[in-house]
């Protein structure tokens, strides 16, 4: 209901603010769905939100599998921390725009290059998060794993990992959250479709209904993907974690 009612409040603020400014910079909400709806028909819109959602999936199952691996074995083995840290700090630090350009440069602007660099940029936060939460396994359950001579594949799935879910979990989240800014602006300086490549074609063409038609539908699936993945994924990740009173 409270998200209803915050829906309800943007539309009339835009709609009053639409009323008032110059129609060509910020077109009221039927003209956007004019738009929205034709694109929608042509399925033009279905064709580059579909490239996006793509490149998402890939870029992100590829951070959180690397991103994973890298830090349980940086949170586990003190001397990958120490190789490993410097260039943890220098990817945190480096620009998501500069990652984007070299990988074009160096690979061509092709797929490969938009996916890998949409992983790198997230990959550092994914280390950070799994090492933490490996350094904050609970010893004395690695110990009762030895007593009880299980064997490394049990102690990791049902000893390590459920330990390690809320950290994946909160990885996950922002890692998502990093790679849905990020994945518009590698198309929009390399890609020949996706929702970045279409803002970029609505900025030039000064179209502001056809870049805002885009937009909202782009932030409307994030939003779903959010209410119906992320946060179900959270939840039940921290679900064996005893609650505060």
């Amino acid at each position: 209901m409270l998200r209803l009612l915050s829906f309800v409040s943007f539309l009339a603020i835009w709609w009053v603010a639409a009323a008032y400014a110059d129609g060509t910079k910020l077109p009221s909400p039927p003209a956007v769905l004019d738009v929205l709806l034709a694109e929608a028909r042509s399925g033009e819109l279905f064709l580059h939100l579909g490239a996006t959602l793509a490149r998402v999936a890939l870029a992100f199952a590829l951070a959180m599998t690397l991103g994973g691996a890298i830090g349980y074995l940086m949170g586990r083995v003190r001397l990958a921390n120490r190789l490993g840290d410097p260039w943890l700090i220098l990817l945190l630090n480096l620009p998501a725009l500069v990652v984007i350009v070299l990988a074009y440069i160096w690979a061509g602007l092709t797929e490969v290059a938009a996916i890998a660099a949409i992983a790198i940029n997230k990959l550092p936060t994914a280390v950070v998060t799994l090492r933490e939460g490996t350094r904050a396994l609970d010893r004395s359950l690695d110990e009762m794993a030895t007593v009880f001579a299980m064997s490394r594949w049990r102690t990791f799935r049902h000893v390590i990992l459920p330990q390690l879910a809320p950290y994946v979990a909160a990885a996950a989240r922002s890692g998502l959250s990093l790679v849905w800014k990020i994945v518009l602006v590698a198309e929009l300086l390399g890609r020949p479709n996706g929702v970045g490549f279409e803002i970029g074609v609505a900025f030039q063409l000064f179209d502001t209904p056809l870049l805002l038609a885009y937009s909202l539908t782009f932030a409307a699936v994030v939003l779903i993907i959010e209410t119906l993945l992320v946060q179900p994924f959270e939840a039940r990740a921290s679900r064996w974690r005893p609650r505060a009173a």
